[in-house]
């Protein structure tokens, strides 16, 4: 059995930041990727980014330049720093990881909002 269990989230102000964390446990022989999907009210949900076992990353177009994801392999754990907040930020995010033989899981799900 896997979990993955996130933290971080909150309320900040517009131009504001967070970090989010999510750890990955249970039987896990490898990670293939891990990284961070959102989902905003009314919305599908959506790749925000995600962080390869090559440590190649991938970002969406609309957090690039202002979000940072990284990867602590040893920890099963990745983070994504949240600068230059927007209120279109807001939604809640999910964490994902790709585990070798065992497929893909999800976090539970975190709330952001970006408001004054």
């Amino acid at each position: 059995q896997v979990q993955l269990v996130e933290s971080g989230g909150g309320l900040v102000q517009p131009g504001g930041s967070l970090r989010l964390s999510c750890a990955a446990s249970g039987s896990i022989l490898s990670i293939n990727a891990m990284g961070w999907y959102r989902q905003a009210p009314g919305k599908q949900r959506e790749l925000v980014a995600v962080v390869t076992c090559s440590v190649r990353t991938t970002y969406a177009d609309s957090v690039k330049g202002r979000f940072t994801a990284s990867r602590d392999t040893a920890k099963n754990t990745v983070y994504l720093q949240m600068n230059s907040l927007k209120p279109e930020d807001t939604a809640v995010y999910y964490c994902y990881a790709d585990i070798l033989r065992l497929g893909n899981y999800w976090g539970q799900g975190t709330q952001v909002t970006v408001s004054s």
